[in-house]
């Protein structure tokens, strides 16, 4: 014996497609994101962290001769391959100075610019992730060439400005022409020309 088998509506259809798309919707919104935006310790360090070609490991024993002493400019550049000490990664690039030299870590002392103002921001980073700075190198070189130039005038008997003068207006001069080389330079008339 046949069934026959009934057909169904398009309405009811319908009807059964809305109703899944409601169950999923609530689905989503009970999920919530479906992304995770991370903000753990390292977050957002993919090429920060990352080092160059050829240069990948452990540092060498050259990084951890090196003498520090307080009140030295050093610059904080974090090497991955150590994670002992790793400062936070907005501290990366910056430079400060050491207030305290501990025996695998330096203090070091750094500006922090936080909305308007600039906040002094102490913090302790192993030897690894801290190189001498070379930002005040000009400036000790200046001060010794000028030692040396008071010393030679005060043997000569000279008074010596040692200050920096910026560079003044370049001297006046007048450019004279004759009247042969010059030449006006002027519109040409419009000319209506229909050929």
């Amino acid at each position: 014996m046949r069934v026959a088998r009934a057909e169904k509506s398009p309405r009811g259809e319908r009807q059964r497609r809305r109703l899944l798309e409601g169950q999923a919707c609530l689905l989503r919104a009970a999920m919530g994101k479906t992304r995770v935006i991370s903000k753990g310790y390292r977050h957002g360090t993919r090429d920060k962290y990352s080092k160059k070609y050829r240069t990948k490991g452990r540092p060498g024993i050259a990084r951890y001769l090196v003498n520090f002493k307080r009140g030295d400019y050093v610059d904080i550049v974090a090497d991955p391959s150590i994670q002992k000490g790793l400062p936070y990664s907005l501290y990366h690039g910056r430079t400060g100075i050491v207030f305290n030299v501990n025996r695998n870590a330096l203090g070091v002392e750094i500006t922090k610019i936080v909305g308007n103002r600039q906040l002094r921001k102490r913090i302790h980073v192993r030897i690894e992730h801290v190189r001498k700075s070379r930002c005040n190198e000009a400036f000790l070189h200046r001060v010794k060439d000028n030692d040396k130039k008071k010393q030679q005038a005060k043997l000569e008997g000279k008074k010596l400005v040692c200050k920096r003068v910026p560079e003044g207006p370049k001297p006046m001069k007048t450019v004279t022409a004759s009247p042969e080389d010059v030449e006006v330079l002027a519109p040409l008339p419009f000319v209506e020309n229909y050929f």
